[in-house]
């Protein structure tokens, strides 16, 4: 309907009578209707147009947001699932595997219905046509099919060498047959994708066939392993060469075959190469099982030196160099005694390195290099066996103290695990990766990692040496004891020359350097418990040396560690002179005191903070081992815990520790004074609670003198707690006079303070106590009077007071409503 319709019908419609206005209403609504009818038919009629003509774009005028009224009713077209030319594919491959099977069908049961002639008609006529049809077919455009008829021609033309074997030499061997036959069939195809180049498979089936013919001639001829392994060998070097010299994008089949060639042929050959020569009896056979390495690694260096792609040439380049390495291994191997077989592999690997400063590509040289780190680091992997037995070894004497020194320094670490056959040429893997770490990164950001890796080789090896050499055990420890000096020097020799740049951070070889003197300063200590003497002695010289090296030492994050390691091995060392001495582990506790009054003293003249809190911590950790040793015998308890609270009271006269040293001095003071009230079988709490009590109440009127906002409860709450408690709890037990006679004057007096100063701690704990005390005194009696008391007379009482509860409450709420009410009436 035209929009002008209703606008000059409204406008009309200002001063018409009203059965005028319903008619002319009326008759707008019908014509609506009408309109409605004729756009609904034209809509059901472009719909089925469009259904039967297929899906269409929609309209360019019509907005993408624009609802649609009414969806298209019946089933919407689907979009095709396959393309085209998939299922032109589908179908000519699934033609043409027909068709070969039919021909293999062909030719196995129905061959022997047909006499000579027509056997040769048949299958020349066959092939033939298959082969000669892709030429039309490629005129035509049809490559595809082209393609599939010419996959027929190939597998015909193998069907016909298998009919020629069993018509016309069946007595020619099978083995022998199949090798040539695969190399006619290989060049012939080969002929055939040269002269029709369009197509793709003739060439990439050349290459497939083209690695049978010599493995299978090798076999024929019965030329034994080696001559298998070489022919897979050189047929991984034929396909080396093929995928390098195919151009890449020309002939893409081509190279992937060839490439799959030549990594399963080469795969194949360097396995079987590798068992013959591990299997190898004698030097002979090794050698010629290494010629066979080494052409396998001649074939991959030389595909390292001609590949393209930079991570492929990197690859093939550490598979040469260990095939190198592998075959001069084996022949070493079979020449040299089994001892030395890892490290004259060692040796060739090491050999590889000379090859940095060659003109040979930067790929071969990186894969060369990283297959002879790979080979270093499976030599030194060889040594840790042993490493960890040298290293972990000792630590069996500590079921075995002072049980006697043994012979040599293999006994000493081979104290529940034997000693492994084998081994001894591992100190000079260790020597010589460590010299090629030094040697190789003479620079760069990876030096310092390098030389922290030779500083563990070398550690190591002066870790292995003795029980190698079986050094006598009075020798042994000396070395080991040099090797731990050594460490700690190396450590200061890094430290000085570090750089400004690296602040007070303590480097990657200083932190090697001092973690590798600690373990073997712990591993010496572990070697000397076998002998009283050597114990002493080593303890001595490894409290001295570390004592040495923190005060000459002067960067704070290392003097931190050799400090406390000097404290931690002192405090052994008392421990094991007191054993010497045959004493009392409480005796020995008066002794190990030494230690943290000595870390008390030295703490605050180290300056830097981290010397001065490891220091700190070790004479924590030795006063509490003291505590824990004196624990038999409470008297001697009792005095070390007043010593250890005169240390702390000395560490308190420090600014920096005045509040800890203040708190830990009192505390053990405390504990002192408990022990030895405790020794004397004191009973009566006030002897333990008044010692705490009056200095808790000096120190809390102290603070109220300076602070006179404090709270009275922080000031005289502990105090007061700690006394009146304790001795309340006693009075409920005590069936005495004397001491509810004495706490309830205490209480009066503390009340009667707590009242005049206007004390709220005080006034609280005092009258408490009092009451409660009073209670007790009352208790008897009142218990009496309760036996006098009616028994209805508590029921009626608490009756009462619900009641009066009740009545309150009602009143409260009563009140409430008449407020609620006045408010409301307010305007």
């Amino acid at each position: 309907m035209p929009g002008g319709v209703t606008r000059t019908t409204l406008r009309g419609m200002t001063n018409i009578p009203p059965a005028e206005e319903l008619r002319i209403l009326d008759h707008e609504l019908w014509q609506l209707d009408a309109r409605r009818a004729q756009l609904l038919a034209r809509r059901i009629w472009l719909l089925n147009v469009l259904r039967a003509a297929g899906p269409q774009p929609a309209p360019a005028h019509v907005p993408a947001h624009a609802p649609a009224a009414w969806p298209p009713r019946g089933p919407r077209s689907r979009r095709p699932e396959a393309t085209a030319p998939g299922v032109q594919n589908v179908l000519l491959v699934l033609g043409g595997v027909l068709l070969t099977i039919a021909a293999i069908a062909f030719t196995l049961v129905s061959w022997g219905d047909m006499g000579i002639a027509g056997r040769a008609a048949v299958l020349g006529a066959v092939t033939s046509a298959a082969l000669a049809a892709p030429v039309p077919l490629l005129k035509r455009g049809l490559r595809s099919t082209a393609e599939s008829v010419a996959g027929l021609g190939l597998a015909l033309t193998v069907l016909d060498a298998y009919a020629l074997h069993e018509v016309a030499l069946p007595a020619v061997d099978g083995t022998g047959y199949t090798a040539v036959a695969a190399a006619l069939l290989a060049a012939l195809w080969t002929a055939y994708g040269r002269v029709l180049g369009d197509l793709r498979l003739p060439l990439p089936a050349a290459v497939a066939a083209a690695q049978l013919p010599l493995l299978l001639w090798a076999g024929a001829a019965d030329a034994g392993d080696h001559a298998i392994t070489a022919a897979l060998l050189v047929t991984a070097a034929a396909d080396t060469a093929l995928t390098l010299s195919t151009p890449a994008r020309s002939v893409l089949p081509v190279r992937v075959v060839a490439a799959v060639g030549a990594y399963g042929t080469g795969g194949l050959g360097v396995l079987a190469a590798a068992l013959l020569t591990w299997d190898a009896p004698g030097p002979s056979a090794a050698a010629r099982a290494a010629a066979l390495l080494a052409l396998a690694a001649a074939i991959a260096l030389g595909a390292a030196w001609r590949a393209p792609d930079a991570r492929a040439a990197l690859g093939l380049a550490s598979a040469g160099g260990l095939i190198a390495v592998a075959a001069a291994g084996g022949v070493l191997r079979a020449v040299l005694p089994g001892v030395w077989t890892v490290p004259a592999c060692l040796a060739c690997a090491i050999a590889l390195l000379s090859v940095r400063g060659t003109r040979l590509p930067g790929t071969v040289r990186r894969g060369l290099f990283w297959s002879s780190t790979t080979v270093q680091a499976l030599a030194v992997a060889w040594t840790l066996p042993l490493v960890a037995l040298a290293l972990l070894g000792p630590a069996g004497w500590v079921a075995h103290v002072w049980s006697g020194a043994p012979s040599d320094a293999r006994d000493a670490v081979t104290v529940a695990v034997p000693w492994p056959c084998g081994t001894e040429s591992a100190p000079l893997v260790l020597a010589a990766v460590a010299a090629v770490l030094v040697l190789t990164f003479r620079g760069g950001a990876l030096r310092p990692l390098a030389l922290s890796g030779a500083l563990v080789l070398a550690f190591s090896t002066a870790l292995v040496l003795p029980a190698i050499t079986r050094l006598p055990y009075p020798a042994a420890l000396p070395v080991h004891g040099a090797a731990t000096v050594a460490m700690l020097a190396a450590a200061a020799y890094a430290t000085a020359d570090r750089s400004p740049a690296e602040g007070r951070r303590a480097p990657l070889l200083p932190t090697a350097a001092l973690c590798l003197a600690l373990l073997g300063s712990l591993h010496l200590l572990a070697l000397s418990l076998a002998s009283e003497a050597a114990t002493l002695a080593v303890l001595g010289g490894l409290t001295a040396m570390f004592a040495s090296a923190a005060v000459l030492w002067k960067h704070p994050h290392v003097r931190a560690v050799t400090g406390a390691a000097s404290l931690a091995y002192a405090t052994v060392l008392v421990c094991a002179t007191g054993a010497s001495l045959d004493w009392q582990p409480q005796h020995i506790a008066l002794l190990v005191l030494v230690v943290p009054t000595a870390a008390a003293v030295l703490a605050p003249r180290l300056c830097d903070r981290a010397p001065t809190l490891s220091v700190e911590i070790t004479g924590i950790v030795a006063g509490l081992l003291a505590i824990d040793l004196a624990t038999p015998e409470p008297a001697v308890l009792a005095l070390v815990l007043a010593l250890c609270g005169v240390i702390a009271a000395g560490t308190a006269l420090r600014e920096d520790r005045r509040r800890v040293g203040g708190i830990a001095a009192a505390a053990l003071f405390v504990l002192a004074s408990w022990v030895r009230l405790a020794a004397w079988e004191v009973g009566a709490p006030e002897a333990y609670t008044l010692p705490v009590t009056v200095p808790a109440l000096l120190v809390g009127y102290a603070r109220r003198s300076r602070d006179p906002e404090a709270s009275s409860w922080t000031a005289y709450g502990p105090g007061l707690a700690v006394t009146l408690m304790p001795s309340l709890l006693a009075v409920w037990d005590d069936v005495n006079w004397l001491r509810p006679l004495l706490l309830g004057s205490a209480a009066l007096a503390v009340t009667l303070i707590g009242v005049r100063h206007r004390l709220r701690a005080p006034l609280v704990l005092g009258g408490g106590t009092l009451v409660l005390v009073a209670l007790h005194e009352l208790a008897p009696y009142l218990a009496q009077a309760m036996g006098a008391v009616p028994r209805w007379a508590p029921p009626a009482l608490a009756g009462l007071l619900l009641l009066t509860l009740g009545a309150t409450y009602e009143q409260r709420l009563r009140d409430a409503r008449r407020v609620r009410d006045a408010l409301g009436r307010m305007r």
